[in-house]
């Protein structure tokens, strides 16, 4: 399997990432693991723990995105083999020699969609209840769909439209968004792949391959009436674009670079889709404030230089 560096920084975002580290249990299960994949059994076992309480521990290491588990067969039934998910992580601490970027940022609530193309199974839901009834698309036109905060589908697109609050003496160096993802399998699955494609602008800058549609716990945020037979949280994913590239959590996407995103133009589009000739069709949940275990909606910031105007 292929894995990567995690690079991470001392925002709140990677909170759950220290809370995994923060373990000798855990500590142990990562030192087993890079020796080669093992189930919960084998893991408890060589720990001599619970399956209950390795269970726990796994979880905390998977939302932190260190490990991936899998269900897989297995002599009598099937198994959760787990295995590392990066090679390495990579911490920013900030400098006081480094300045501090300047940068615009604005937070789009899940509903503030402005354009979409949905199939079942669908739905949206506000923090109270339900939008309408599932898997009916009509009700991604209902006028309550602005107060969503967690909507998914399985082929199609929603696109967000994004102000330009660029100057016209300030140059933009790097576009990030980040957002709470995961895929749409019917009830829950941790295993369900999908293909989750980004384009800004109309241009298309790579995919993310989610590894589930989360449950079995319950989301730090996900209102107490929602059920727990369905989706309960994402994975925040970071999306960056700049001179070097298109990258979401530090791996390369593509080779689009932030001069090929059109920002001169007075707003920008944002399209998040699942293609009808992707690998995986397995949908995409979208979770936004409210929701999920990231208190937050799609977090646009674009990092700019000022740069002086000819008179």
């Amino acid at each position: 399997m292929r894995r990567t560096c995690m690079k991470i920084d001392t925002t709140e975002r990677w909170l759950p990432v220290y809370e995994a580290l923060a373990s000798n249990v855990r500590l142990r299960i990562i030192n087993l693991l890079a020796q080669k994949p093992m189930n919960i059994k084998e893991l408890a076992e060589k720990l001599n723990l619970s399956n209950a309480i390795m269970t726990m521990h796994i979880r905390k290491l998977e939302k932190a995105g260190i490990i991936k588990a899998e269900i897989t067969p297995c002599r009598g039934g099937i198994q959760k083999l787990c295995s590392l998910a990066i090679d390495s992580l990579e911490i920013s601490f900030p400098t006081g020699q480094k300045p501090q970027r300047k940068y615009h940022e604005i937070s789009i609530p899940v509903g503030h969609y402005t354009d979409f193309k949905v199939t079942p199974t669908c739905g949206l839901a506000t923090h109270e209840k339900v939008i309408g009834h599932f898997d009916d698309p009509r009700y991604f036109l209902d006028p309550e769909r602005v107060n969503a905060r967690i909507l998914w589908f399985t082929q199609g697109y929603v696109e967000y439209k994004i102000p330009n609050y660029l100057l016209p003496n300030q140059q933009p160096e790097e576009l990030e968004i980040s957002i709470e993802l995961g895929s749409e399998a019917p009830g829950v699955n941790n295993n369900w792949p999908s293909d989750i494609s980004f384009f800004i602008n109309g241009v298309y800058i790579g995919k993310w391959t989610s590894p589930g549609d989360f449950g079995g716990k319950r989301g730090i945020y996900t209102p107490s009436w929602w059920s727990n037979n369905i989706n309960q949280y994402g994975l925040l994913k970071v999306i960056r674009v700049n001179d070097k590239g298109s990258f979401i959590d530090g791996e390369k996407l593509s080779e689009v670079t932030i001069e090929d995103l059109s920002l001169t133009l007075k707003q920008w589009t944002f399209r998040i889709a699942v293609l009808d000739d992707a690998k995986h069709i397995g949908g995409v949940t979208i979770y936004g404030k409210g929701f999920g275990n990231y208190d937050q909606d799609i977090v646009v910031r674009v990092y700019y230089s000022v740069k002086s105007l000819k008179k």
